[in-house]
């Protein structure tokens, strides 16, 4: 079933569009650069955990509106009282349990980027950049966002970035690792349109499993009896009888997520 979740006034907070498999989350300051606000957390907090609650939703897209991606979170509204902070927001789109991807159409800057690369996926064109500036600022980063930058990005290259604050280009971000698949502009939304078929065709239960313990393993937070469980759960499933069956008949599986 299809559904469009809005904000319920005409505000320009993220909105939320679910369609079979497939939720997109989109950021909706384009004249800011789609800029964070406190209540742009709240509302991102709420649409996670939304999608989470959402079993049929397999793939979750992250974008933004107009010439960028996002330019992190409001640097005037830095200390102030907030009632979801940045960290827990970005750590909650992290362990979200479908597959995540982020949509980098434009230039992607201080907290938004440790949101993307909170992401399974993301998925860039050319002549987009990104920086993280926290130390020109002043400002020194949290744990968690730390351990991504340094368990995805390897130690040299989250230094590199956090201790000069450089700005880098699409290249570079790939060539780093930052960026999954680095396309042509006009080639961005049929890579993301193969992406999410690819994603959305698995088992539910092995597919959400696996990634939850990759991004496990990646921290060094792996719990083995949790894993042995999500393990025993997609061994007795019904799902892998039916792609047992599919693969030996040679046709599409019919995944139910049981």
């Amino acid at each position: 079933m299809n559904a469009i979740t809005e904000p319920t006034d005409s505000s320009d907070l993220p909105e939320l569009r679910i369609e079979g498999a497939v939720a997109t989350i989109r950021l909706r300051r384009p004249a800011q650069a789609n800029r964070l606000s406190a209540d742009d957390l709240e509302r991102l907090a709420a649409l996670i955990a939304e999608v989470d609650a959402r079993p049929e939703v397999l793939v979750l897209l992250l974008r933004g509106s107009g010439k960028y991606f996002c330019s992190g979170y409001d640097i005037g509204s830095i200390g102030a009282e907030r009632k979801v902070d940045f960290e827990g927001v970005v750590d909650a789109l992290e362990m979200a349990r479908a597959v995540t991807v982020a949509v980098l159409h434009g230039g992607v800057y201080g907290g938004a980027t440790d949101l993307a690369l909170a992401c399974d996926f993301r998925v860039g064109a050319t002549g987009i950049d990104m920086f993280m500036p926290a130390a020109r600022l002043g400002l020194h980063y949290y744990r968690s966002g730390l351990e991504r930058y340094v368990s995805r990005l390897g130690l040299d290259n989250a230094k590199l970035l956090f201790l000069t604050a450089r700005r880098i280009d699409a290249v570079e971000m790939k060539r780093i690792g930052y960026l999954t698949q680095l396309v042509e502009p006009d080639r961005l939304e049929e890579e993301i349109s193969a992406l999410v078929r690819d994603c959305a065709s698995m088992a539910p239960i092995a597919l959400t499993g696996m990634k939850h313990h990759l991004n496990r393993i990646a921290r060094g937070t792996l719990d083995p009896q949790a894993l042995d469980a999500s393990i025993r759960r997609a061994y007795l499933s019904e799902d892998l009888r039916e792609g047992q069956s599919a693969w030996a008949q040679k046709r599409a599986a019919k995944f139910q997520g049981k």
